[in-house]
């Protein structure tokens, strides 16, 4: 007997539309969020910027969010104003800061009046300076001022996002497949990652002349198409309210006792902190990952079709093949269509790793480091969902991602010279890095509604990323000048030396591990229940 749909949440095909439009929101935001991270080189050739303006500007993303506490409101203002008008005005707000730090990178900000105010401003702030958290410094690039400004509020719409999507995920999807849905929505926001590394390159060098602004632009684009998602979204939800009865805005005002019930949990204390020190051994990463392999592999450029615009467009279709059939599998219920699925997305996973040694370039081969993730943080979900073991599985995430750090650090660069086999070794440490990743959300972020009341999740995962960004602010800054001071002045940004860089993120993944066991030990004494599946039988 068919059961009788009620709601849109009770329409398994609706729910997951409502979870795609979200997935698609965060993969604009993730290609953003990235823009600038495959042409480090040439923003360093085109606009001066060393590796300490790079990681400033890079580390700007989330300084609104951490010193003026924005995340924390933006908790307060999703729990008090709802998912749907939070999640437009996230929207609007990337918009904007992607649109100044187009203007920034832009030629025409070149030799204006506002880029000589930007060189002799803003090089000494007060208080600020004082506590060495400054996000500019002097001597800073004008232009990578203005990006960073532009970068601070991309960073505040992007994280408000990030807590309005799993508020979101969590009331669409509650006693149902919750960290299936949080999996999957991470897959596919990830695979942003991957279309960032092809396509930034491409049209920075599209044409006879390098222009990184071109970049920036396709960026901006993608976020507009972010907001119209949000938008999308909006009326799907306020339709779901209309059926449930349910008030978008909450009967009971937020109270500053609220918060201090979340702090109170030593649970929520020890996912916070795994969440830090997990997400500052990637996000920062990111950043570098691709000057890394650039300074440690051994790459001859392709020529020829190798050499293309059409070979992007290709690899970028074998990419979204794997990415599909792997995702498709997890879904399939006949064996031979699951394996068949399977089966293709391996070759066609092969094929893309030999496109993308022949292509000859770095930010083709870190592209690759989501596609696993796709492939199985699915499994991870709904293993999560039926059995349980959370936190378990964010200390095998752990494990892996300090073998990870350390084979970039000390075997990577023992290839040196050899092409396939640093390639090679590069395929497997990135697939492997994104496999960990994806431990996280199938993992971690299904929790957070088991350690605090449904009221206050909101300013719970708030919380939880105002923390998170104090890692993702101090990183990239701390990566940058560890690559200044350990390597000598005037070498090319294709020579560094990346090796105290990659062993201070592994100390990361250490302690990460560290704090996973003492969460393992909390939840056996006190029953949190993250070991327990999402979906009672």
């Amino acid at each position: 007997m068919t059961e009788k749909i009620q709601t849109l949440r009770d329409n398994a095909a609706m729910r997951w539309i409502a979870l795609l439009l979200l997935a698609l929101a965060m993969f604009c935001a993730y290609i953003f969020m990235d823009i600038l991270s495959p042409i480090k080189d040439l923003m360093e050739s085109t606009r001066g910027w060393d590796s300490k303006a790079f990681g400033t500007m890079e580390g700007a993303e989330t300084f609104l969010n951490v010193f003026v506490f924005f995340l924390i409101f933006a908790g307060i203002i999703l729990d008090k104003m709802g998912v749907r008008f939070t999640a437009v005005l996230s929207g609007a707000v990337m918009l904007i800061g992607g649109l100044i730090k187009y203007y920034a990178i832009h030629d025409s900000f070149i030799g204006t009046g506002l880029e000589r105010w930007f060189i002799n401003n803003l090089n000494y702030i007060p208080l600020f300076d004082e506590l060495g958290v400054s996000p500019f410094y002097r001597g800073m690039p004008a232009s990578a001022k203005v990006a960073g400004i532009g970068f601070m509020l991309f960073g505040c719409g992007a994280e408000m996002a990030g807590i309005t999507v799993s508020r979101g995920i969590v009331k669409w999807f509650k006693g149902r497949e919750t960290a299936l849905a949080m999996g999957s929505e991470m897959a596919l926001a990830r695979l942003g990652v991957a279309t960032c590394m092809i396509f930034s390159p491409f049209f920075a060098r599209l044409g006879e002349n390098v222009n990184v602004s071109r970049s920036v632009a396709f960026g901006v684009v993608l976020l507009c198409i972010a907001l119209m998602m949000f938008v999308v979204y909006f009326f799907m939800d306020k339709k779901l309210d209309s059926q449930t009865g349910e008030a978008e805005e909450k009967d009971d005002p937020f109270k500053v006792s609220d918060i201090g019930k979340i702090l109170s949990s030593l649970g929520f204390w020890l996912v916070a902190l795994l969440c830090v020190l997990y997400y500052s051994a990637i996000f920062p990463f990111q950043k570098y990952a691709v000057n890394m392999l650039q300074c440690n592999l051994t790459l001859t450029p392709g020529e020829g079709f190798w050499a293309s615009n059409s070979v992007t467009i290709v690899q970028y279709i074998i990419m979204l093949v794997v990415a599909v059939c792997a995702f498709a599998s997890n879904f399939s219920k006949k064996k031979s269509l699951k394996f068949g699925l399977m089966a293709l997305a391996v070759v066609a996973l092969v094929a893309y790793c030999y496109m993308g040694y022949m292509r000859g370039t770095a930010e083709t081969i870190f592209a690759v480091f989501p596609l696993l993730a796709v492939a199985i943080t699915p499994i991870l979900g709904s293993y999560v969902d039926h059995k349980g073991k959370a936190a378990s599985m964010l200390m095998i995430g752990s494990l892996l991602l300090i073998l990870c750090h350390l084979t970039f650090a000390f075997i990577l660069p023992l290839f040196k010279g050899s092409a396939i086999g640093g390639t090679i070794v590069a395929y497997i440490t990135i697939l492997v890095l994104g496999a960990s990743f994806s431990l996280v959300p199938a993992a971690l972020w299904p929790s957070v509604p088991k350690l605090v009341d449904e009221k206050i999740i909101g300013s719970a995962y708030a919380l939880i990323f105002w923390i998170q960004n104090i890692g993702l602010w101090l990183f990239p800054i701390l990566i940058g000048n560890v690559l200044t001071n350990t390597n000598p002045v005037g070498i090319g940004p294709d020579e560094l030396n990346y090796t105290w860089a990659l062993v201070m993120l592994a100390c990361l993944g250490i302690a990460a591990l560290v704090i996973g066991v003492i969460l393992k030990r909390v939840d056996n004494k006190k029953h949190l229940g993250l070991e327990e599946p999402n979906i009672k039988a």
